[in-house]
C-alpha cells in the first residue's frame, strides 16, 4: 500500500487531548508519528498522556490553543468544508474548539496602517513606502488645487488703475492747512512703441537679462523673500520685471505679508502665462515709481529731462533705469530730508556709477553698440526737482522735515516711504506760520540790505542762510528757515549743512565741567576719574595767546608725532595780565577766549565734553575731531535745529527734548500715529541754570549784544570759525531757542567736496562775525516771535563748585572792547592764514600747523571762533569727502 493511503495508527488510551493531537494530525494532513517516534523523554520513559488526568501538560484550553498556534508557525489552516472558508477550530468541527477560531486570525485591516500592525519597537513606527507614496500624492494634490484656486480667483493688474495716489494735508500747529501735496502723481500711459527701444534694453540689462524668454518668477527669489519673511525680516523686491509690474501695481495693499507675497506669486503666474512680454514691458515702464512724484516713463521723461519719453537718448535711458533702483539714493538733486546721507554729491556719485554699469551690461548683451555707449561718460543734466508750486518759499521745507521725522522714524510712526507717497494722510505739523513767516523776513531783509552779489561777485555770492526755533517745553520745531524758495534751492539749511559751529560749542564744555568736574592733576588717567572737583564760573584759565596746551596731569600735549598745540585766540591777543594771564570763566565766555576752553576741556577730558553735548541733544553723528584739543571750540557740523534743540535744554533747566517736527497723523481709519515726548534730565537745574546765568553775560555786555531784546532775558552765544567760512549765534529766552547760521557754499554740480568759501569781505564787512549779520537776524525774529506773550526770567542759580586755579594776585582783564566788532581785525599773516586742523595721524604737520619745536597754532575767528577747517576727509559722512550730512535732525547716517 503507498504511503499516503497508509491507514494512520489509532491513539492508546482515547481521552479528550489525544482525539485533540489526533484530529489536529489528521485534518493538517500530516502522518501521526508513532508513539516514541518524537524522541522526547516522555516517549522514550513510556509516559503517553494515556489518562485524563495526564491528558493538559498546559493549563488549560487557551494555552493548549496557543500551543498548537505555535507548533504550526502561524501558517493559514485549511478551511474545512462547511464553514465558509474559516480556519478549523483545534477540537475540529464537532470537537471541544469548535466555534473558537476567530481567536487566532489576524485584525482587520486599517485605511491608514500607523502605526503599523504586527511591528514591534522603532519598526513598529517607521511608515511604510505605500503610506509615504499615499502622503506625498495627497500633498501635491492640494498643493495643486490650492494653486488652481489662487490661479482663477487673482486678475491681472491694470496699468490703468496703478498710482492712483491721494494727496496728503499738512496742517500749521493751529490746526488750519498749510499745504495739500504728495497726489500731484505726474502720470500719462504711453504705448510700447512711444518707449525706446534703449529704455526697454537698459532695465532688461539692469534688472532681467532673461525677461524674454523666462517664466515671470524667480523661484530663488522667492525662496528668499520667504524665509527673510519667516526670520522676521524685510522682504525682498520681485526679482524679476513680471513680479517687479505685479508689485507696482498692486497699491490696493502694500503690506509685506505671507498672505500677500503668495497672491504677488499667482498674478506674476497668470500675468506670465496670460499676458505678452510687450504688454508686460510697457505695463512695468509705465507703472515704475522713478522718484519726483513721477509714475511711468512719460512723467519721468518729463520730470527730469523736460521732454517725451519716446526722445529720450541711451544715456539718459540708462540713468533713468538707475532711479528705478531708488530714487531716495539716485537722485541727483538729493534727499536728505528723507535721509541726511542721501546728499546731492552722494546721490551723484552713486547714479553715475549706476547708469555707466547699465550702459556695460548694454553692450555685453548685445544692446547696445560699443560707439554709441562711448558717448555717455558723465550724468545728463537734469532740471529742477520741484514742480509744485505749492511748495515754494519755506513750505517745501517745512514738508520735507515732517516727511523726514515720519519716515524716519518709521518704527513709531507706522509710516514709510512708500506709505507717505500712497497719500490719504492728515499730517499735523508743530509748525507756527507767523513764527515761520516772521523768521523768512528777518532773514530776507538783512540779506536785500548787506548781499550784493551783483555788486561784490567775489565776496558775495552764494551767501546762504539758516534758522530753527524749537520749544524748550516740548522739543516742537517751531519755525525753519531753510533757503531762499525750496523749488530753488534744494538743501534744507535748517537741518543739514555741513557749517561747523565755532564757539557756540563752548557752553558744553563748561555744562560738562559743572556736572562732572576737572579731574584730580596727581592721579593717573583712570584713578583721576572718579577723583574730580566740580568747577565754578569764577575758576580762573589762562587767556594767554598761542598757549601751550597741557594734559589734564600738567603735561604738554602733543599728537601722534609729537607736535605740540599752541592755541592761538582771535585777533592774536591774550587777555587777563601777564605773567599769568588769568581770567574767570565768565569773562572768557563773555570775550569767547579760545585757551582758556580748550584748556578747560582737557582738564575736564574731551571724553566729557563729548558726552555733554550728547545729553544736550546733540547727535553723536555730528561730532567730529573728539581726540583733539580743538574739539572744544567747535570743529562739530550740527544742525541748526540741534543747535536750537540743545540750548533749549539750559532754557528748561536741563530737561532735555528731541526736536520733532509732527504731533499726529490721520488717515481715513482714524488716528495712525500720535507723537509722545520722552523728556529726559540732561543736566541738573543746578548746572544747567548757571551755564544759563554765564551766557547771560554775553548778551549783556559781551560779544553778544546785539541779540538783546526788549525787557527780555536772553542767554546766548556767538561762533565764527576758521577761515571765515561760517558764523552763528544760538540763543534763548525761557520761552524759546534758536539757531541762526550764515555760510558761503556754492552748491552747484562741480562743487563735490562740499567747500565752503571765506566771508572776507562779504557784506561789505572786513569779516563776518557771529555778532554781526547772525546776531542781527536772530534779534529782529525773536521780537516779533514773542511779541504779544509776557517776558519771563531766568531762574537765579544758587552757586556751584570750587574755584579752579585761584591765586591771590588780581587778574585785571583789559579787553578793547565789550563786543566783536570793536576787536581789531587784521589781516592774518601767512603763518596765521594758514588752517589748524583736526589732525589726523598723516597730517599733525599740515594745514596750518607750525611743525616747528614750539608746537603748532591756528588762527581765530573775531569771537573767538574755530581755529580748525577739517580737510574733507575729517567733514565726510559718507567716505567719500563730503562735509554734509552731519547734525541733521531725525536720525540716520547724521541724523
Amino acid at each position: 500500500m503507498s504511503e499516503h493511503r497508509r491507514k494512520p495508527p489509532q491513539p492508546q488510551g482515547g481521552g479528550r487531548a489525544a482525539a485533540r493531537r489526533g484530529q489536529s494530525g489528521s485534518s493538517s494532513g500530516r502522518r501521526a508519528a508513532p508513539r516514541g517516534a518524537t524522541g522526547s523523554s516522555a516517549d522514550a520513559y513510556g509516559l503517553g498522556y494515556g489518562s485524563r488526568d495526564e491528558e493538559r501538560p498546559y493549563g488549560g484550553r487557551a494555552e493548549a490553543r496557543r500551543a498548537a498556534q505555535r507548533s504550526g508557525g502561524g501558517r493559514r489552516r485549511a478551511a474545512e468544508p462547511g464553514r465558509g472558508g474559516r480556519r478549523a477550530a483545534p477540537g475540529g468541527p464537532n470537537g471541544p474548539g469548535r466555534g473558537r477560531g476567530r481567536a487566532a486570525a489576524p485584525g482587520r485591516k486599517r485605511f491608514i496602517d500607523y502605526p503599523r500592525a504586527g511591528k514591534y519597537g522603532v519598526a513598529r513606527w517607521v511608515p511604510s513606502w505605500k503610506l509615504v507614496t499615499g502622503l506625498f500624492l495627497g500633498f501635491l494634490g492640494s498643493l495643486v488645487a490650492v494653486a488652481g484656486i489662487g490661479f482663477a480667483t487673482v486678475d491681472v493688474p491694470i496699468v490703468a488703475k496703478t498710482a492712483t495716489a491721494q494727496n496728503n494735508v499738512y496742517y500749521w500747529s493751529d490746526n488750519t492747512e498749510m499745504v495739500s501735496t504728495g497726489g500731484e502723481t505726474n502720470r500719462q500711459i504711453v504705448n510700447l512703441s512711444q518707449i525706446p527701444k534703449a529704455m526697454q534694453n537698459a532695465v532688461i540689462s539692469q534688472e532681467n537679462k532673461t525677461f524674454r524668454s523666462d517664466s515671470g518668477i524667480d523661484p530663488k527669489g522667492i525662496a528668499r523673500a520667504l524665509f527673510n519673511m519667516a526670520r522676521g525680516g524685510e522682504t525682498q523686491g520681485g526679482s524679476t520685471i513680471t513680479q517687479q509690474y505685479v508689485k507696482n501695481a498692486m497699491l490696493d495693499d502694500q503690506s509685506q505679508t505671507l498672505s500677500r507675497k503668495f497672491q504677488e506669486i499667482f498674478v506674476s503666474i497668470k500675468v506670465g502665462t496670460t499676458v505678452s512680454k510687450d504688454d508686460i514691458m510697457a505695463g512695468y515702464l509705465n507703472s515704475a515709481y522713478y522718484g519726483r512724484n513721477a509714475y511711468g516713463i512719460q512723467a519721468a521723461a518729463r520730470a527730469y529731462f523736460n521732454k517725451d519719453a519716446i526722445k529720450l537718448n541711451e544715456g539718459q535711458c540708462a540713468f533713468l533705469a538707475a532711479m528705478l533702483k531708488g530714487a531716495t539714493y539716485y537722485d541727483p538733486a538729493g534727499s536728505t530730508s528723507i535721509d541726511p546721507a542721501a546728499t546731492p554729491e552722494a546721490n551723484s556719485r552713486r547714479a553715475k556709477a549706476q547708469m555707466q554699469d547699465t550702459l556695460n551690461k548694454m553692450v555685453e548683451y548685445g544692446h547696445l553698440d560699443p560707439a554709441i555707449r562711448a558717448k555717455y561718460t558723465e550724468l545728463p543734466k537734469v532740471q529742477n526737482p520741484r514742480f509744485n508750486s505749492a511748495l515754494s518759499g519755506q513750505i517745501g521745507y517745512l514738508v520735507d522735515l515732517a516727511n523726514s521725522y515720519l519716515v524716519n522714524n518709521s518704527e513709531k510712526t507706522k509710516i514709510t516711504e512708500r506709505r507717505l507717497r500712497q497719500g490719504g494722510l492728515s499730517i499735523f505739523t508743530t509748525f507756527d506760520k507767523k513764527k515761520v513767516n516772521e523768521l523768512e523776513k528777518a532773514v530776507t531783509k538783512v540779506y536785500k540790505a548787506n548781499i550784493k552779489p551783483d555788486e561784490r561777485p567775489e565776496t558775495d555770492t552764494h551767501v546762504q542762510f539758516g534758522g530753527a526755533t524749537v520749544d524748550p517745553a516740548t522739543g516742537a520745531i517751531k519755525a525753519c528757515y531753510g533757503g531762499t524758495d525750496a523749488t530753488k534751492h534744494f538743501t534744507n539749511n535748517c537741518d543739514v549743512t555741513g557749517a561747523q559751529v565755532g564757539s557756540t560749542f563752548k557752553p558744553f564744555v563748561l555744562a560738562a565741567a559743572m556736572k562732572w568736574g576737572v579731574r584730580n592733576k596727581n592721579l593717573g588717567p583712570e584713578q583721576a576719574q572718579d577723583e574730580r572737583t566740580k568747577v565754578s564760573p569764577k575758576s580762573l584759565y589762562s587767556g594767554k595767546n598761542k598757549l601751550k596746551i597741557k594734559d589734564y596731569n600738567g603735561e604738554i600735549w602733543t599728537d601722534e608725532k609729537s607736535k605740540q598745540w599752541n592755541q592761538v585766540n582771535d585777533g592774536d591777543e591774550s587777555y587777563g595780565s601777564p605773567p599769568n594771564y588769568q581770567i574767570d570763566l565768565r569773562e572768557a565766555m563773555r570775550e569767547s577766549v579760545n585757551s582758556a576752553f580748550v584748556q578747560l576741556g582737557m582738564d575736564v577730558g574731551l571724553d566729557k565734553v563729548k558726552e555733554a553735548a550728547e545729553d544736550a541733544g546733540l547727535l553723536e553723528s555730528s561730532l567730529t575731531g573728539t581726540d583733539y584739543p580743538s574739539f572744544s571750540i567747535g570743529t562739530s557740523q550740527p544742525s541748526a535745529i540741534r543747535m536750537a534743540g540743545a540750548y533749549a535744554t539750559f532754557a528748561a533747566s536741563g530737561k532735555q527734548n528731541s526736536p520733532f517736527s509732527v504731533t499726529k497723523v490721520k488717515d481715513k481709519d482714524g488716528e495712525v500715529f500720535v507723537h509722545e515726548s520722552e523728556t529726559r534730565n540732561a543736566f541738573t537745574p543746578l548746572v544747567a541754570d548757571n551755564v544759563t546765568d554765564v551766557l547771560k553775560t554775553v548778551v549783556e555786555k559781551g560779544t553778544g549784544t546785539k541779540a538783546q531784546l526788549t525787557g527780555r532775558d536772553v542767554a546766548g552765544k556767538t561762533g565764527t570759525t576758521d577761515g571765515n567760512r561760517s558764523a552763528w549765534f544760538v540763543g534763548y529766552t525761557p520761552q524759546l531757542s534758536t539757531a541762526i547760521s550764515m555760510f558761503r557754499y556754492d552748491d552747484n554740480e562741480k562743487n563735490q567736496n562740499r567747500e565752503f568759501l571765506k566771508m572776507f569781505g562779504t557784506g561789505g564787512q572786513k569779516k563776518i562775525h557771529g555778532a554781526s549779520f547772525p546776531s542781527i537776524i536772530w534779534h529782529d525774529y525773536m521780537e516779533q516771535a514773542l511779541k504779544g506773550t509776557d517776558p519771563e526770567q531766568f531762574p537765579t542759580p544758587e552757586p556751584i563748585g570750587e574755584v579752579i586755579n585761584d591765586v591771590p594776585t588780581p587778574t585785571p582783564t583789559p579787553t578793547p572792547s565789550q563786543t566783536e566788532e570793536a576787536s581789531p581785525t587784521p589781516s592774518p599773516s601767512p603763518s596765521e592764514s594758514l588752517t589748524s586742523p583736526t589732525p589726523t595721524p598723516t597730517e599733525s604737520c599740515q594745514f596750518g600747523w607750525q611743525c616747528n619745536d614750539n608746537g603748532g597754532s591756528g588762527t581765530a575767528g573775531t569771537d573767538g571762533g574755530v581755529t580748525t577747517e577739517p580737510t574733507p576727509t575729517e567733514t565726510a559722512t559718507d567716505g567719500n569727502g563730503n562735509g554734509n550730512g552731519n547734525g541733521g535732525i531725525f536720525g540716520g547716517p547724521s541724523g
